[in-house]
């Protein structure tokens, strides 16, 4: 299979984007992305949390996980990201559908190794779910470090798709009784809920306040 084969969309080629605008915005509303690869032939797929960092996604695990082992010996993979947005609700249960942003990525991943490098690439991963909470925390240990394995993978090939649409009823179908229309969904944060071994005084951070009320992405 040729890389054109890969990402060229052969159902509904019309929601195909090559606008890399639009795939950085996708990877940075994400949160979670599901990497496929192969393990002694048999194939695999997990979810993980990932973050944009430029001109790659950035990936992290303990090191004594042995898919983040394997990911990290650089094998074929692919990382697969959706945004649900929404339901398309037609006239016809055939024609309904979602609203949804959906990208695959292909190529490998490889290990980010110097000290310097994965605590900013675990910077990155931090910020990524909340913005300003870095500066609020201590810094990892050299123990939290040696246990953790950061992957970097780089975005080079990819496909994007994009489902914005009307509901795409038949002429039949829309002359009739039933209602056609979009139902746009998003998710809210829901207020900040304190540990409970936490120490009395400690007030909750302004990171955690700024995402109070936000709408975030699916």
């Amino acid at each position: 299979m040729t890389s054109m084969d890969r990402t060229s969309l052969t159902r509904l080629p019309h929601l195909a984007s090559s606008d890399r605008a639009e795939l950085d915005r996708l990877l940075d509303d994400a949160v979670v992305g599901h990497f496929a690869f192969a393990v002694d032939e048999r194939p695999v797929v997990m979810p993980t949390a990932i973050a944009r960092d430029g001109d790659r996604i950035l990936a992290h695990g303990s090191t004594g996980s042995g898919w983040m082992r394997v990911l990290s010996s650089g094998v074929p993979a692919s990382l697969a990201v959706t945004a649900f947005e929404g339901l398309v609700v037609a006239r016809s249960a055939f024609e309904s559908s979602m609203l949804y942003r959906s990208a695959v990525l292909f190529g490998g991943c490889e290990p980010v190794k110097s000290r310097p490098h994965k605590e900013r690439a675990l910077d990155v991963l931090t910020e990524a779910f909340l913005p300003g909470r870095v500066v609020e925390i201590r810094r990892p240990t050299t123990r939290e470090l040696a246990a953790t394995l950061v992957l970097s993978f780089p975005i080079v090939e990819w496909s994007l798709k994009i489902s914005t649409g009307w509901p795409d009823d038949t002429e039949d179908d829309v002359t009739g009784p039933a209602w056609a229309g979009l139902v746009p969904m998003s998710t809210t944060v829901d207020g900040a809920h304190a540990a409970p071994d936490l120490a009395a005084g400690i007030p909750v951070p302004a990171s955690v306040r700024a995402l109070a009320g936000r709408r975030s992405p699916p």
